[in-house]
């Protein structure tokens, strides 16, 4: 009886090998694979964010530039392009750069941008914003 428990025993660790081997090979593969997911998600994160900041900095350079030349010429007519850069520079100001999870942050990039545009209508000026992967240019 102790060779057919044996036997018996043996054929189960055969029979049983292969859902052992899928077992372990399951959690070989999602160990490497979420490292990996890891590893391409702040690869990915990191070229999204710079892009943004890139964007972002163009609007802030762009409206900075103008304010200045403006200030120059204070009348009725630039006033109301001045509030326009104000107001485009204060929601720069307020862009919460350093967190990734704000909830709203491209409801926020989405009211910047329009922001841009309609200060580039006022200034009678033509926005073309590029981000390609060999540089970023504002185009007048």
């Amino acid at each position: 009886m102790a060779a057919a428990a044996a036997s018996a025993d043996m054929f189960d660790e055969i029979v049983m090998a292969e859902e052992r081997f899928r077992g372990e090979g399951y959690q070989e593969g999602y160990a490497e694979g979420s490292h990996l997911g890891a590893v391409e998600g702040r690869r990915y994160g990191s070229l999204h964010g710079a892009k943004i900041g890139s964007e972002i900095g163009s609007y802030l350079g762009f409206a900075l530039t103008w304010q200045c030349l403006l200030q120059k010429y204070r009348d009725d007519k630039n006033s109301k392009k001045i509030r326009a850069l104000d107001s485009l520079i204060g929601m720069i100001q307020k862009f919460p750069y350093e967190d990734p999870t704000y909830d709203k942050l491209q409801e926020d990039l989405e009211k910047i941008r329009g922001k841009f545009k309609q200060v580039c209508s006022m200034l009678n000026i033509q926005s073309d914003f590029r981000i390609g992967t060999e540089r970023s240019s504002l185009t007048f």
